[in-house]
């Protein structure tokens, strides 16, 4: 799937160089040409990424940048600008921007910076695991139930991961104990019932619909209903 690039610019012919040069790398690419419409695409489309001039009409680069932050987009930004002062680069930085590219730069460069970004936003997406309104980030280990913090142990966790791993596949009890408690569990195989049920409670403490279902005489599947 190629990543979409957002390329907020004013300069048309600047614009359309580097929506060609994007394009010919494989990149979605959409144009807008001042701040305000800008906003407006980036909020429809979100982009994988966005690249904004800082000097823009209506709206410039650093205040979209700003009002992206303020609505939780975490896409990366990437500033084009002709201001070099160090304090530029910090109001640029404070704003939310990931990096800062000086005109006139080589093409080279931003698409080398393009790379980078991309494949650090892929290597923290594989940390995360999504399914409906349920988020766990196997890296921080922090999980999240649309904006309400879930606290769990240890086990509790490493049972959640492994269902939300392939949601909607039944694991059976067997399949949970191996993967979640390990060859060597020698305990009582109603240990998964009571760590089941310790998770509903937590997932549904302020009357969410269930996501763990039991799937009688197999096991248990990460699903709707």
């Amino acid at each position: 799937m190629c990543a979409h690039i957002l390329l907020v610019e004013d300069e048309a012919k600047l614009a359309r160089f580097i929506e060609l040069e994007l394009g010919s790398e494989g990149y979605q690419v959409s144009v807008a040409y001042d701040g305000m419409s800008g906003l407006s695409l980036a909020r429809e489309s979100e982009p994988d990424l966005a690249i904004l001039d800082w000097m823009l009409p209506g709206l410039t680069g650093v205040e979209l940048c700003r009002q992206l932050r303020a609505t939780g987009s975490k896409v990366p930004v990437i500033l084009l600008t002709a201001r070099d002062e160090v304090s530029d680069r910090v109001t640029g930085l404070d704003a939310g921007a990931d990096d800062y590219v000086v005109k006139p730069f080589s093409i080279e460069e931003l698409l080398a910076r393009i790379r980078a970004h991309l494949r650090r936003t892929h290597e923290a997406d594989e940390d995360l695991l999504q399914f409906e309104d349920l988020s766990l980030n196997r890296r921080t280990r922090e999980v999240f139930r649309g904006q309400r913090v879930i606290e769990l142990t240890a086990k509790e966790f490493d049972l959640l991961e492994y269902l939300m791993h392939s949601p909607r596949q039944v694991y059976t009890r067997d399949q949970i104990l191996e993967k979640v408690w390990g060859y060597d569990f020698m305990g009582d195989s109603n240990i998964i019932e009571v760590y089941v049920r310790y998770l509903r409670l937590k997932l549904e403490k302020q009357g969410e619909k269930r996501l763990i279902h039991t799937v009688r005489g197999v096991g248990y599947a990460l699903r709707e209903h």
